[in-house]
């Protein structure tokens, strides 16, 4: 049949999670890994800060596990931070092997360990200031040398493809960006490692792939998911109008970047003991509110007391990015603002990846697998990603061979659907969504504002599912269908949680209930709560009669 292909895996997103679960896999399986751009451009190569092992001899496991539950806020799985903290030394070895350059140092086994926002030592190795970029390239070049994986370029999921009781995974509808087709892939197993869903807000730090595809297409086939409340917002963003929200890692912090109002004034301090070193959420919260009060646009991130040197060396590709918009770092403080950056929920799985749909994994920043709790500590990110990577191959590689091979599948219908004539229906969906999550599902919410977006987002929805079922899907289209359920999914979980913790943050529930044990918030497709009902009922009844 035409436009079918057929693998033991497929493995839909290509950064540091996908590429490393294929190449582990790929002595003895046929592996297609699709990209929704080119190869690279994923939300790993903008990584800059680094990943987190305990390395130094005065570190410990237990410090490392401590540091990531307080963090979480209490919403961290014990048993999953400890085997993550665990496995982290056999990722960087593996990173290592595959050519990956860590920037060394004298001490530490010989490589250099900066310190983030929640660490209480120094344990985040680090590729000067490109760790991302290090981790992408280098695994890439593996993958394309590799003769067992095939990568596709700019092809986007439509899709999931299940039998009919959605008992088991088959493969995936996927669209060809560039040709506009729409082919079958098979496998006996998928998994998803599609990164995080921050592009739903209208400043954020990731790239234009990081619309939630994944979870939206898990959500479709059945699969619970979990926390999408909880939406990390990085404190330091470079603030000017052709940055696009160039992030000023968190490790500019940590070698001694203090906080400003546009004044002068230190303000940290009066938020938390930590200071600028205390956890993202403290300190996006902190700068947010300084803004609001003193009624300005951004706040200032000063390390230009330090060494030209020593700036130079540590952060030569922000140096010279801000050099780019007229800022020297060396010589004056930079203005900077909040912007999305992590989506800690996700898609629910165990400590293999396991969705609840059999023959379905989902590793990185899809997956909610109970690491990050209410909270990201920083540089967890891209060691979970191989950790976990690892652990749902070491699944695989016991039981794929055992799996069927999917028959062939039904081709995708186009029959009853024609070409859009009306593209600015999406352009224009795509910034109302963009701009009311930013301004009502932000740093701070409130319950007003959350019931304002679930009746926009509805409304939306109902739109966008018209058009998705009249004209021929583009890239566009796939992004904002999975972009408006995901943000109703956001704003769901916030308006189930009555309390503020870690990420989410309320004015009606200003502080953090501990009269029980925390809950995470988990949402299911095929059997809503009675209080997601009642919630999605009164929105739309406010729509007809507002």
């Amino acid at each position: 049949m035409k436009n079918q292909y057929q693998y033991d895996l497929l493995v839909i997103g290509a950064g540091a999670a996908g590429l490393s679960l294929a190449l582990r896999l790929a002595q003895r399986f046929r592996i297609a890994v699709l990209a929704k751009g080119a190869l690279q451009e994923s939300s790993t190569l903008y990584a800059q800060g680094g990943i987190s092992a305990v390395i130094d001899k005065e570190d410990s496991l237990e410090s490392h596990i401590a540091d990531t539950m307080k963090a979480g806020a209490g919403l961290c799985d014990e048993t999953v931070v400890r085997y993550t903290v665990e496995h982290a030394r056999e990722a960087i070895n593996w990173l290592v092997d595959q050519g990956v350059e860590f920037t060394p140092g004298e001490r530490n086994q010989g490589f250099h360990l900066t310190r983030e926002g929640g660490h209480s030592h120094r344990r985040v190795l680090h590729a000067a200031d490109s760790t991302g970029l290090a981790i992408e390239t280098s695994l890439s070049e593996q993958a394309r040398r590799h003769t067992n994986i095939d990568l596709f370029e700019y092809h986007n999921v439509i899709d999931l493809i299940t039998d009919d009781a959605k008992t088991r995974c088959l493969g995936a509808y996927v669209l060809d960006t560039r040709q506009q087709k729409v082919g079958v892939f098979r496998a006996r197993s998928v998994v998803l490692a599609t990164g995080g869903a921050s592009k739903v807000y209208l400043y954020t730090s990731n790239p234009d792939v990081s619309t939630g595809d994944g979870i939206a297409i898990a959500w479709r086939a059945g699969c619970r998911v979990a926390n999408m409340a909880f939406i990390q917002f990085h404190p330091t963003c470079l603030y000017h109008p052709k940055a696009k929200s160039f992030l000023i890692s968190e490790a500019v912090r940590g070698e001694g970047g203090k906080l400003l109002l546009p004044d002068g004034t230190p303000f940290m301090h009066k938020f938390d003991p930590r200071g600028e070193l205390a956890p993202r959420d403290i300190v996006a919260r902190a700068i947010d509110h300084e803004m609001k009060r003193v009624g300005a646009d951004y706040v200032l991130l000063d390390i230009s007391y330090k060494p030209a040197a020593f700036i130079k060396s540590h952060f030569p590709t922000i140096y010279q990015k801000c050099l780019e918009f007229g800022f020297d770092m060396t010589r004056e403080p930079l203005p900077v603002v909040p912007a999305a950056h992590y989506t800690c929920g996700g898609v629910v799985t165990d400590l293999r990846g396991r969705t609840d749909l059999p023959g379905l994994y989902a590793i990185g920043e899809v997956a909610h697998t109970g690491l990050h709790g209410a909270n990201r500590m920083a540089s967890n990110s891209l060691l979970e990603c191989v950790v976990f990577a690892f652990s749902a191959a070491r699944d695989l590689a016991a039981n794929l061979a055992s799996m069927p091979l999917p028959p062939a599948l039904p081709e995708w219908d186009e029959s009853r659907v024609t070409d859009s004539d009306e593209e600015v229906v999406v352009a224009h969906n795509w910034d109302e969504l963009r701009r009311f999550m930013w301004d009502y599902v932000g740093i701070v919410r409130s319950n007003k504002r959350l019931e304002r977006a679930l009746r926009r987002v509805l409304l939306l929805e109902s739109e966008i599912a018209e058009y998705y079922g009249n004209f021929r899907v583009t890239n566009d289209l796939l992004e904002l269908r999975n972009l408006v359920l995901v943000a109703r999914l956001i704003i769901l979980s916030a308006l189930l949680r009555k309390e503020s913790r870690g990420l989410h943050y309320t004015l009606d529930y200003p502080t953090r209930d501990d009269s029980q044990p925390p809950q995470n918030t988990v949402l299911d497709p095929r059997r809503p709560s009675e209080e997601v009902r009642r919630l999605i009922a009164h929105a739309l009844q406010l729509q007809t009669h507002p």
